[in-house]
């Protein structure tokens, strides 16, 4: 039988759903939107396999942190009423068949990153639910990334319009231009124009730093920072080697509840 994985971004879904609601209080109101989009999802997905990925809610910056220690420096806590209510969405979703993964330490998004790269090496099919951008350096003809709430796939295509790169390359874009939301700095004095001339024309920063080919405009800019380029698209770039400790088989998706294989650990 063919697998169909889809992995929600828990906490990016759920800020979401959150966010729109007129009385941020009604954790209920939040809990029964949050299944009803589940389901669509679902309807229209078809898995074999879910699994939703939590964020530990504790403020928790990780190996990131301790490379570059701006970053995610001013998060935003999470607001009390959904803090409060997460446990009883997570039940909730249980009962509609949808398991949760709580991170103890390591990011959500590396451990989406690590189980979605574990199926998709095999040939199979991995769906990733999320509006954030990061994941699209997975991309690969058995892997995608839906943005549920925009209604698009973010894919190859998206990638060259969005920002003029391959997605192999997101995160050596990421090195030069920075990321604003998580305070990742990036190159100061490069943007993003100069962030797709240098990747048009090299493969990577290493490659163009090296390169006697690069542009006089760039080059010192550049060499100046390489360190900061450097750590940058460390932070930028998903792992994908967390231990996770279970089967595929444990994450089956049943209609109503997992039933309990390829082994993921």
């Amino acid at each position: 039988m063919s697998i169909h994985l889809v992995i929600i971004d828990a906490l990016n879904l759920i800020r979401r759903v959150h966010s729109a609601q007129p009385d941020p209080n009604d954790i209920n109101r939040t809990i029964t939107t949050t299944c009803r989009t589940l389901r669509r999802i679902i309807s229209e997905s078809e898995p074999t396999h879910v699994l939703a990925v939590y964020d530990n809610h504790i403020q928790h910056r990780g190996w990131r942190a301790e490379l570059l220690t701006s970053y995610k420096a001013n998060r935003k806590p999470m607001p009390e009423p959904l803090l409060v209510g997460l446990e009883s969405i997570q039940e909730a979703w249980w009962e509609i068949g949808i398991d949760s993964l709580v991170s103890e330490g390591d990011e959500a998004d590396d451990l989406i990153a690590t189980l979605a790269m574990k199926v998709a090496r095999r040939h199979e099919k991995v769906t990733i639910i999320s509006t954030d951008k990061g994941y699209c350096q997975l991309l690969s003809p058995t892997l995608q990334i839906r943005d549920y709430f925009q209604n698009r796939w973010l894919d190859e295509p998206f990638i060259e319009r969005e920002f003029g790169v391959r997605p192999s390359q997101l995160s050596d874009y990421w090195g030069i231009v920075g990321i604003s939301s998580s305070q990742v700095p990036g190159v100061p004095g490069l943007g993003p124009k100069a962030a797709k001339e240098i990747l048009a024309q090299f493969v990577n920063i290493e490659s163009a730093v090296q390169s006697e080919e690069l542009a006089g405009k760039y080059r010192k800019k550049l060499t100046d920072n390489i360190e900061l380029a450097t750590v940058c698209k460390k932070v930028a770039m998903l792992r994908t080697d967390i231990k996770l400790g279970f089967n595929l088989q444990d994450i089956r998706y049943s209609g109503q509840t997992m039933e309990s294989g390829a082994n993921l650990a």
